[in-house]
């Protein structure tokens, strides 16, 4: 693990009408915490809100342009019920996508269940920030997440300027 990963502030946001007032406890979020913080991520952010467009994209870009984090991890509202808007929200606010995230994870998700296919999660950069939808379920975040997780490191590092070139060994 390099001393520059040791360095990438994350934040995580759950999106869950339910979570937010209290009624289900945030296991995903949680998860997701987890498994960065095991990978040498600082998550210096948590927060939890309800499936609300204009609220999700506020906190992204207060994350963003104000916390200035490397990383932001959503958990929650990417399926297709109508208050899943956390891809329309992440959409609204990026610079650019990238979308070979959401195909890994849809990738990962689909050699375990067929229902994979209704996760509408994507990847973006606002900035030089790096902004990931995972789906809300314990099981599929720590699945999406993995699917990932390898090369979050060499992304993060470009974002943040490093000329490393990118057919390195």
């Amino acid at each position: 693990m390099s001393e520059l990963l040791r360095s990438f502030r994350c934040g995580v946001l759950t999106l869950s009408d339910k979570g937010a007032c209290g009624e289900r406890e945030d296991i995903s979020g949680l998860r997701v915490q987890e498994i960065l913080q095991e990978n040498g991520y600082m998550v210096v952010m948590y927060q939890i809100l309800p499936d609300i467009k204009k609220l999700i994209e506020q906190t992204l870009i207060a994350w963003v342009d104000d916390k200035k984090l490397d990383l932001i991890v959503t958990t929650g509202g990417t399926g297709v019920s109508p208050r899943d808007q956390t891809p329309e929200a992440t959409r609204a606010v990026i610079d650019r996508e990238v979308p070979g995230l959401g195909e890994a994870m849809r990738q990962a998700s689909l050699q375990k269940t067929t229902q994979a296919v209704w996760s509408r999660g994507i990847g973006g950069i606002r900035k030089n920030s790096l902004i990931i939808n995972l789906p809300g379920s314990p099981k599929a975040v720590e699945e999406n997440l993995r699917a990932v997780l390898p090369a979050l490191e060499h992304g993060l590092e470009k974002l943040k300027g490093s000329d490393i070139d990118c057919a390195y060994p």
